[in-house]
């Protein structure tokens, strides 16, 4: 059954309850109009539903009930209790039909025409009962002398209304001379005398010779008197039975399967298993569950660094139970995002008559579930941004046919989950935005000087169409063109955490990225401390945590008298919330060692410097005081688990004071690019690896991407299930296993692990000593056959040994790639020269497959997104073979294919697809758009296997 049935006999059984009240009600009070209304709408509803699902048994008996509701309204008919008895049976009708619906999931056969033809008598005027009623009219008649014919005969009523009826046609009596003559011609007795009775009426020849064997057999006739009793005795009989049959309509034929569907409602139906709670009863509820949630984090401070508290473990458990009931109330709040796009379709079809373009409108993720309070927040600016794709970024029909494109232009509106919120892409096949255009508005408003726009790059230059009052249209017309648009949907998605990000390439099309947290009532957020306050950092827009000190190799620069952190090859901006915030005297000299808080704001990205850093926490966010609410840095406040006050610190606001949040240098993104462009070709992409001791005094190391989290568990707190050591971690049990067989359990104390994660799996890698974080390149120069390790590279000038994580995931999950296969094994090197194109929105995969390519002798280049791959290939850069994943957001591998067998330096390069599904349809697919094979994403012996048959067919050997 599905969704939409179901919730149409939900509502319906719930109206159908009340209305059975409310027609007592009326009959009681005809006068009262608003019941009636009420009675009438709700049937209405029914009718027009039922319709709609395609019921025709149901929309037929609900049609005729509302006729007669409609003369009530109308004062056509009075209200009686026969007319409401008859409506009352109507609802019956439609709860038995319902019943068994709800049943089979399907209609039942049969036909309601009698009650239907009661009903509709009764709204055109006439008597419901009198058909029924008629039936009692022969006996009624023995109480009135008998009629008599011309020779005083008695006869019956029945046979003189036929007479009656027949001399009004027309047709006369025989006279007794054809009478006579037809006799005769039958062959009567008597010479052609008619027979007669005692009273000399002519009697027929059968008759008389019926009753003539009747008296020789013995039976007498009856006398009056035996007559009259009989009739008597019938009349007492008939009359109740006529009475009945005259109140009650005729139910339907089908009775058995309504039967079957009473007994079920009584047990508890469709309709039973929900029910209506109001809104404000859920905002209560989850007002408590956030004090509980406060309540539940001090009681976590106090115990805090007592091992031995008595307290601990029943607080463990409470704070799970906690966890699980947040979790639960906010599952009443959420609601699937596909109810903010119900009129979009509309909108759109109504758009593409008035401009007279071609457009298809299409949704993916409409499931997709968040909370209700985010989700009124966004209709509007998804509203606007779809109806601003369709008006702006897609052309007409014969400006599309001249650029090679279908004259069917495509929005198309996605939503997927991602970590703790929820990405809402818009993508068009349009002319992309004009950057021409955008960089003249952008003078005339003045927003910019030639020189700073000079120094953008294309994407900065594109964010101002975010800037108030700022449009590129050439006429104002219903839809757009006023520049009230795209500023005001970027404060709102703001307002609620969000942001908002905007690709576009001139010609072929735009695409936006809107990131927003799934609830706004309680959110993950670090803790930070500065000039001794502390403050809470939404844990959405945090990337990472970094040191810097002289030391170290992410030293602070100063660049115009502005701190700048150079990290990774970029330029980061830092804003010092010291001085941001006036929390004392501003500091001229920059600190030997600071923390900083690596923060993103759609595409931008910048530093917040702090003096400590804490703890990440669920915090339950209270509204700004009004007397702050001018401080654009502030979200809202909240209590911590010790009882302190703390503001929840807004980056978008922090961003905006850093400067223009799109005025990232553009020469440092540049020179970021050339120079990992340039370690691409030369093979030389570094990697940032976690080198650890586990087992004995050789160093190990692990791609940093991999961990989720380093942590110290307390082994008191661990169990046994089936043979494995597990602990409860973050509400679900995270399996522990050692870095090797003869590891010695300690049943007490603090034992450091490496956690690995991947959705809602976890695994703890049991380590002696984390060693430290550093960023080299990767290159396995020796390969081993030692079960868990894929052989050794020199790593911070160290000999190390590089772990195979995918042999002890599946050690504590044998299905963590969709396939009970064990150890990768040794993988031999096979074309040592070979570069590989890895494409993978995933972090984890590509940290997890580059090392074991890279054992198996590949020069490995990841990126994660196809359109950083398409780039790579227009500036020129050249591999023997590209790996692409199929499941990724704005260009799936599909596409990526088919843009890269369209044309360019790639054309020819051999493509190999690594997707979690690997069918027939699949396969087939992919070798349609240009893959030259296709490999499932957890078999990784075969993803080696394959590339190097694919390189030693179609590459060839190396010469």
């Amino acid at each position: 059954m599905d969704d939409l049935l179901t919730e149409f006999l939900t509502e319906t059984t719930e109206a159908l309850e009340s209305l059975d009240q409310q027609m007592v009600q009326f009959e009681q009070d005809p006068s009262d109009m608003d019941i009636l209304g009420n009675i009438f709408r709700l049937v209405h509803t029914i009718k027009g539903t039922c319709g709609f699902l395609g019921l025709p048994r149901l929309e037929s008996v609900a049609h005729a009930g509302e006729n007669v509701l409609g003369k009530f309204r109308d004062k056509v008919l009075d209200v009686t209790p026969e007319a409401v008895t008859l409506i009352l049976k109507c609802l019956d009708t439609i709860r038995d039909l319902l019943g068994s619906l709800e049943e089979t999931g399907e209609e039942p056969e049969g036909s309601d025409q009698e009650l239907i033809d009661e009903l509709n008598a009764h709204a055109d005027g006439g008597n419901a009962a009198a058909p029924a009623a008629a039936a009692p009219a022969p006996a009624a008649a023995v109480d009135a002398a008998p009629s008599a014919n011309e020779f005083g005969a008695p006869v019956a009523a029945e046979l003189l209304a036929e007479v009656e009826a027949a001399s009004a046609g027309g047709v006369v009596a025989a006279s007794d001379d054809q009478m006579a003559t037809e006799a005769t011609d039958d062959g009567a007795p008597g010479g052609g005398e008619p027979q007669s009775n005692e009273f000399g009426a002519p009697v027929a020849a059968e008759l008389l010779a019926e009753v003539e064997a009747a008296s020789a057999s013995g039976i007498s006739a009856a006398s009056d008197a035996a007559m009259v009793a009989d009739a008597e005795a019938e009349k007492e009989a008939v009359a109740p039975a006529a009475a009945e049959e005259a109140k009650v309509p005729a139910a339907p034929e089908k009775k058995a399967a309504p039967k079957k569907a009473e007994k079920k409602g009584e047990a508890g139906g469709v309709a039973a298993a929900s029910i209506r709670v109001s809104v404000d009863v859920l905002e209560d509820l989850m007002t408590m569950v956030s004090e509980l949630v406060l309540t539940r984090n001090q009681l976590l401070q106090m115990v805090r660094g007592q091992d031995d508290s008595e307290f601990t473990v029943p607080l463990q458990r409470l704070s799970h139970i906690t966890s699980d009931l947040q979790e639960g109330v906010m599952k009443t709040r959420m609601q699937p995002i596909g109810n903010a796009w119900a009129k979009l379709p509309r909108i759109v079809r109504d758009l593409a008559v008035e401009t007279g373009k071609k457009i298809e409108l299409k949704m993916v993720g409409a499931e997709t579930e968040l909370d209700r309070q985010v989700l009124e927040l966004i209709k509007d600016p998804l509203t606007h941004m779809v109806r601003n794709s369709a008006d702006h970024g897609l052309e007409m029909p014969d400006d599309r046919a001249a650029a090679g494109k279908a004259e069917l232009g495509s929005v198309v509106l996605s939503a997927y989950h991602e970590g703790g919120h929820i990405i809402i892409s818009i993508v068009d096949d349009g002319r992309g935005l004009n950057t021409a255009r955008i960089i003249e508005k952008i003078l005339e408003n003045s927003l910019a000087t030639e020189t700073e726009v000079e120094a953008m790059t294309d994407q900065q230059i594109h964010m101002h169409i975010f800037k108030a009052g700022f449009s590129t249209a050439e006429k104002v017309t219903s839809v757009s063109g006023r520049g009230v648009g795209m500023d005001v949907v970027r404060t709102n998605i703001e307002k609620i955490g969000g942001t908002i990000d905007l690709k576009s390439v001139e010609g072929k099309g735009s695409s936006f990225a809107i990131k927003i947290p799934l609830t706004l009532a309680i959110v993950s957020a670090l803790v930070v401390e500065c000039s001794g306050e502390r403050f809470a950092i939404p844990q959405i827009s945090v990337l990472e945590l970094v040191r810097a000190s002289s030391e170290t190799e992410n030293a602070i620069e100063v660049i115009n008298e502005s701190p700048v952190l150079r990290l990774r090859n970029r330029l980061l901006p830092l804003v010092s919330l010291h001085d941001l915030l006036e929390l004392g005297e501003k500091k001229d000299e920059v600190a030997e060692e600071l923390f900083i808080v690596v923060a993103q704001v759609g595409a931008y990205s910048f530093g917040i410097i702090v003096d400590r850093v804490f703890d990440t926490e669920e915090i339950v966010v209270k509204p700004v005081s009004p007397i702050l609410r001018h401080i654009p840095y502030y979200s809202g406040n909240t209590i911590l688990g010790d009882g302190s006050l703390i503001m929840i610190l807004d980056p978008n606001g922090i961003a905006s004071s850093s400067g223009d949040i799109s005025g990232q240098s553009k020469d440092a993104d540049a020179e970021a690019e050339a120079e990992a462009r340039a370690a691409a070709e030369a093979g030389n992409e570094t990697s940032t690896m976690l080198t650890f001791r586990a087992g004995n005094e050789e160093l190990k190391a692990v791609p940093l991407a991999l961990v989720a989290r380093l942590e110290e568990i307390d082994m008191t707190t661990a169990e046994k299930s089936h043979g494995t050591y597990v602990v409860q971690y973050r509400g679900h049990l995270m399996p522990l296993i050692p870095f090797n067989s003869a590891h010695e359990w300690k049943l007490e104390g603090r034992q450091p692990i490496l956690v690995f994660t991947d959705r809602d799996r976890s695994m703890g890698l049991l380590v002696d000593e984390i060693v430290d974080i550093v960023e080299d390149r990767l290159k396995i120069e020796l390969s081993t056959n030692v079960e868990g390790l894929i052989g050794s590279a020199v790593i911070d000038g160290r000999a190390t040994d590089i772990i195979d994580s995918g042999y002890y995931l599946t050690q504590g999950f044998p299905d963590w790639f969709g396939d009970n296969d064990g150890a990768f094994g040794t993988g031999e090197v096979v074309h040592g020269s070979k570069k590989v194109l890895l494409v993978d929105d995933s972090p984890f995969f590509r940290n997890l497959l580059a090392p074991i390519l890279s054992v198996a002798g590949y020069d490995v280049t990841a990126v994660e997104s196809a359109n950083d791959a398409l780039k790579m290939r227009d500036s020129g850069v050249r591999f023997d073979v590209i790996i692409s994943d199929i499941e990724m957001p704005d260009m799936d591998g599909f596409e990526f294919a088919e843009a890269v067998r369209g044309g360019g330096v790639w054309e020819t390069t051999p493509m190999v697809a690594l997707s979690s599904h690997a069918t027939e349809k699949d396969f087939a697919r992919g070798r349609e758009v240009g893959f030259d094979d296709y490999v499932a994403k957890f078999d990784r012996d075969a993803l080696v296997d394959t590339l190097s048959g694919v390189i030693s067919t179609i590459v060839g050997p190396e010469k």
